[in-house]
């Protein structure tokens, strides 16, 4: 942390790193090591890289009660998707894990860069839209390929999504998280079997496991 500090910031170097730091965690889930599922194993990474992201480059003053709070407001958010929708990619394909864990980091992230509860929830339904429709591609029934390069993408979008929701005005935003979450969950119940983590469909059966 203390060299990536001493470095000088530019956006590609940011993108990086976030990247570095969400891969790097969910190669340590895919190599057995022990991770904390966030909301899920194979959505671990985008949490963690966004904090870090906040501890590194954001605020080099921040201490155990901003971990926290940036934690709490994450959970509170993945309990509100998995009481009304789901956080399991077999149910609801990979926009369940990655979409949702990236709604939960944007919240967080919202929450320590001093936006309003309000905010917080613009951020998190920001970063759900734009994961809704994703489909799982276990390629050889692997579920960690591609699952480890989209926590790398989730951990950016909530990154931005927490940007976008800064400069907002919440009274004027037109979709609101619940009706996000809905349409999730109502996208999740029609999506085809073969497109969640059943290696029938996707990437699973294009992409031969001889290949990778």
């Amino acid at each position: 942390m203390a060299t990536i500090r001493n470095t000088e910031v530019k956006f590609r170097e940011i993108l990086k790193w976030v990247s570095c730091f969400a891969l790097s965690v969910n190669e340590v889930n895919a190599s057995l090591g022990r991770v904390v599922t966030a909301p899920t194993n194979g959505s671990a990474g985008v949490i963690p890289a966004v904090l870090m992201y906040y501890l590194v480059i954001e605020n080099h003053e921040a201490d155990f009660e901003h971990i926290k709070k940036f934690l709490m407001t994450a959970g509170e958010i993945g309990s509100i998707f998995k009481k009304n929708a789901t956080i399991s990619a077999a149910m609801g394909g990979c926009q369940a894990e990655i979409g949702v864990s990236s709604a939960m980091a944007a919240a967080a992230l919202t929450e320590l860069l001093g936006g309003s509860v309000a905010q917080c929830i613009v951020a998190a339904e920001i970063a759900m839209e734009h994961h809704l429709g994703l489909t799982c591609d276990p390629i050889g029934g692997l579920v960690q390929i591609p699952c480890i390069e989209r926590n790398a993408m989730g951990a950016i979008k909530a990154i931005n999504a927490a940007e976008m929701a800064l400069d907002v005005n919440p009274k004027d935003v037109k979709v609101s998280l619940d009706k996000v979450i809905h349409t999730m969950w109502e996208t999740a119940k029609y999506m085809h079997k073969k497109y969640k983590e059943t290696f029938e469909g996707g990437l699973a059966v294009t992409v031969r496991m001889v290949d990778c």
